[in-house]
């Protein structure tokens, strides 16, 4: 890793206290409790919106189109503001940022429950997005705080990444039964129970005082407007690019142009900054970029799992209460993945985890890739637990290297990589659905045009088909005519839902291609690496008898 130039912020660096000592178990463990506790309620507020657009733009009487925009409401805060968090941290201590924080949460979460237009929802979206942003490193603060330094790696890590991961698949577990015939009351009164119950959590067991002083200045919010106008620009572009199709409206192309500049002229701000918010040339060190990258990649082929086989089943008239068994098996696999982790997660060992991580992605992709239009949640169990094992084998290892990183250049960067990491993969997952659905309506239309193409009415199988189905209707449509017309559009249906699930085969065998991809390169890399320490010169020997004999 390159080594930063020094700035005005090393010569004012900003308070660091001696790590604190472990705690003993028996104190130790409501703290973990409580963060678990946090990441869950951060991560079923995010899948409640996700999971639930449908049921939304019923509630709201607006079309998904516009649903889809309290995703981006929410998402944008989410990942804009925790390079803030860093100051605010500094300035105000741990304890005030995180009473603060989970007070607005659960303000949030009640006014949730009395959302009764688009605009409102909007604005709550919004508001819960810039309040669950310090959840996350809420999460982390107090699941690592109490352990020791050796166990804050191959214990805290994974338990962290657990619970953050399996959330939004826990959404998508408790959702139907919330939901049931009465809307979406009562999934808004259980994220603000959740939020309650943080809320309980955090005033009961504060966290350790550190030392804090006056850091925020006024160009903070400059570049923290910048990266709140970027983010915003790319999460547009990426939730509604694929529904409104990316070169059917100009403003996405504009949208995406001016989060590219506003980002740009970020960058510049906090580069000539003396002390800036976050510290650019680290973050643009060789190793800091290769793991940023790998990480995005990561997301990307991870989509397959959040964007691919639940829209695919939902495309296939599959509701979310048959799903149910799907999403559960993907929770208790993402803990599963966790106990891998505490038993093999050492520093040294990342490269192999991730191999392993993505030869399950490309066995459970390539296993998905061969769905068929009779397909069903109970087909895809195996491939699915196998894609979230791998999500768990794959995060504490790479954030465990992030933080090691980070903490050889010093004590203040942990939480600043901390923040970064959460604020890039919230974007990143944003990008990687957007990527994902746009690969599968573009394959979409191939096939059907392909299969629209078969479809004459010379050919003696359609015209059989649309008797039969004809013959079916005539209890209920007495006339012919209007019989053959329902008939075609019922196969016109078919045709369309066929296309999809060749469209998602498609999309699951591309992320076969490049987890195998990724795997082939990092194989390579493990053997250059073998090699080079095989012919590297033995060191000179220190044993005073070897330097005699000599």
């Amino acid at each position: 890793m390159t080594t930063a130039p020094a700035t005005a912020e090393a010569s004012r660096p900003e308070p660091v206290s001696a790590p604190a000592p472990a705690l003993p178990f028996r104190q130790a463990l409501p703290y973990v409790a409580a963060g678990g506790l946090v990441a869950i309620a951060q991560g079923l507020g995010q899948g409640f919106v996700s999971t639930n657009i449908p049921q939304i733009a019923g509630d709201l009487g607006i079309t998904t189109t516009q649903a889809s925009w309290l995703m981006v409401a929410y998402i944008v805060p989410r990942a804009a503001l925790p390079p803030m968090l860093i100051k605010i941290r500094t300035q105000f201590g741990l304890r005030r940022f995180a009473e603060i924080g989970i007070v607005i949460y659960a303000l949030v979460a009640f006014a949730a429950v009395w959302i009764s237009d688009w605009r409102s929802a909007m604005v709550v979206q919004a508001l819960s997005g810039a309040a669950s942003a310090p959840l996350s490193t809420l999460a982390f603060l107090y699941i690592l705080e109490p352990m020791s330094p050796r166990f804050k790696m191959v214990l805290g890590l994974p338990l962290v990444m657990a619970f953050l991961l399996a959330g939004p698949s826990l959404a998508r577990v408790v959702s139907p039964a919330l939901i049931g015939d009465g809307g979406l009351q009562r999934v808004h009164l259980t994220a603000l129970g959740l939020g309650m119950l943080s809320l309980a959590a955090v005033f009961r067991l504060p966290l350790r005082p550190v030392p804090h002083a006056k850091v925020i200045q006024l160009a903070d919010l400059c570049s923290v407007g910048l990266i709140l106008i970027g983010f915003a620009g790319v999460a547009t572009a990426f939730v509604i690019g694929p529904i409104r199709w990316w070169t059917d409206a100009a403003w996405i192309g504009w949208a995406l142009a001016g989060a590219v500049a506003a980002l740009a002229l970020a960058m510049v701000i906090e580069l000539r900054r003396e002390t800036p918010l976050l510290d650019v040339r680290w973050l643009a060190s060789p190793a800091i970029l290769h793991l940023t990258a790998t990480l995005f990649l990561f997301r990307l082929i991870l989509s397959e799992q959040t964007s691919g086989a639940p829209r695919m089943l939902m495309t296939l008239g599959m509701a979310g209460s048959q799903m149910t068994a799907l999403f559960a098996v993907i929770v208790i696999a993402t803990f599963v993945g966790a106990m891998a982790c505490l038993a093999w997660m050492r520093p040294g060992r990342e490269a192999y985890l991730h191999l392993a991580a993505l030869s399950l992605i490309a066995v459970g992709a390539f296993m998905d890739s061969h769905a068929t239009y009779d397909t069903r949640p109970e087909q895809m169990l195996i491939s699915q637990a196998l894609i979230a094992v791998a999500g768990m084998l794959f995060m504490p290892p790479a954030m465990m290297a992030g933080l090691l990183s980070a903490l050889a250049k010093g004590p203040n960067y942990i939480l600043s990589f901390v923040i970064v990491f959460v604020s890039t993969q919230s974007l990143g997952g944003v990008i990687g659905a957007g990527v994902f659905s746009t690969v599968v309506n573009l394959r979409q239309a191939f096939h059907f045009q392909q299969l629209s193409a078969g479809l004459t009415v010379t050919d003696p199988g359609l015209a059989n088909e649309m008797s039969l189905r004809a013959m079916s209707l005539a209890a209920q449509t007495p006339d012919l005519a209007q019989r053959k017309l329902q008939a075609a559009a019922q196969i016109a249906s078919d045709a369309s839902r066929q296309a999809y699930v060749l469209a998602y085969n498609d999309a699951y065998f591309l992320t076969f291609l490049i987890a195998l991809g990724a795997a082939a390169a990092l194989l390579l890399h493990l053997f250059r690496d073998a090699l080079v320490a095989r012919l590297a010169p033995a060191a000179p020997s220190s044993d005073p008898k070897a330097t005699t004999q000599s």
